[in-house]
């Protein structure tokens, strides 16, 4: 079985390897890592080059992470049905450490949250709800990007730990143990990945996000 679980994470590497904001920004003929924040996820592409572009590196960095957790369901659900959500969540958790850590960007990527939106809508399709919901009051009221995001992150931890305990995810209880880590790296990446982000809004110098500003390049300092 511990075979199959690295299996499942190096299956979520290689679709987490699809940088859409970098590929996007190299069509247009910039490295997307120079601009903004410099970071090639969702939305420095949106604040570097518009809607359009946010748009559809969202949909391409969310995309990648259901297309990895689809191939791995079709591959261990016959033989390990009990076992294939558990499986689903070591490939989306393979699936954030690609995009956040492709190899041949130097370990350069995004901050997993596009990623682990996927994630989330491909696990179990009624946590998304909460979590969107919580992300977009949390934006409309403190116009903080990072705020919303780590806030979905720990929503994601904390429904698969009440999903997980109450049955709903048909998990058997000696799996729920490595369930609860799996969501909890998910958390812990996302924290990770805004260090910088919490320090500015301890600070309360964090950017906060808006509408005229987006597809405003400005070169990263």
């Amino acid at each position: 079985m511990m075979i199959n679980r690295g299996i499942c994470l190096i299956i979520g590497y290689i679709f987490g390897l699809f940088q859409t904001g970098f590929i996007y920004g190299k069509l247009h003929h910039i490295d997307i890592r120079e601009y903004g924040s410099g970071n090639a996820g969702t939305t420095n592409t949106l604040r570097t080059l518009g809607w359009k572009a946010g748009l559809i590196t969202f949909i391409g960095d969310a995309g990648k992470a259901i297309l990895a957790m689809l191939a791995v369901w079709f591959l261990f659900h016959g033989d390990y049905p009990e076992e294939v959500k558990m499986l689903e969540l070591y490939a989306g958790l393979g699936a954030v450490l690609g995009h956040n850590f492709p190899f041949y960007l130097n370990f350069k990527g995004g901050k997993g949250i596009a990623c682990t939106a996927g994630v989330i809508i491909t696990f179990h399709p009624p946590m998304a709800i909460a979590c969107l919901l919580i992300f977009v009051v949390t934006v409309a009221v403190t116009r903080y990007v990072s705020l919303g995001s780590m806030l979905v992150a720990m929503c994601f931890y904390l429904q698969i730990v009440i999903f997980a305990s109450e049955g709903y995810l048909k998990i058997s209880e000696e799996l729920l143990p490595e369930v609860y880590i799996l969501g909890g790296a998910f958390f812990v990446l996302a924290i990770w990945r805004h260090r910088e982000n919490v320090k500015r809004l301890l600070s309360r110098t964090e950017n906060k996000f808006s509408i005229k500003n987006a597809g405003n390049m400005q070169k990263k300092e």
